[in-house]
């Protein structure tokens, strides 16, 4: 017989990704952005900051209907995206 080489040995197993909710995991942030013209919120902690400023954003540009939301968490590297729309109430 002859010299013995090396084996690698296999195991497979099941792995699960999910949110990080340690207390201490960086923050899920919020962001909206115009998809006219590109422009984006601040990023915050509190989701009713962007939408304010969707609110204001949309004010100075009433042709601007369409907005994107992204929820951001540091495990996610580009966020997860919904389209939201404005319009005026009358």
């Amino acid at each position: 017989m002859g010299a013995m080489s090396p084996r690698a040995v296999l195991r497979h197993e099941t792995w699960t990704l999910e949110p990080d909710r340690e207390p201490d995991a960086e923050p899920t942030t919020y962001v909206m952005q115009c998809a006219v013209d590109g422009e984006t919120s601040p990023p915050s902690e509190d989701f009713a900051e962007p939408q304010n400023w969707v609110l204001k954003h949309c004010g100075l540009h009433p042709s601007h209907h369409t907005y994107r939301a992204a929820r951001r968490q540091p495990h996610i590297r580009q966020g997860i995206t919904r389209p939201w729309r404005t319009w005026r109430r009358t």
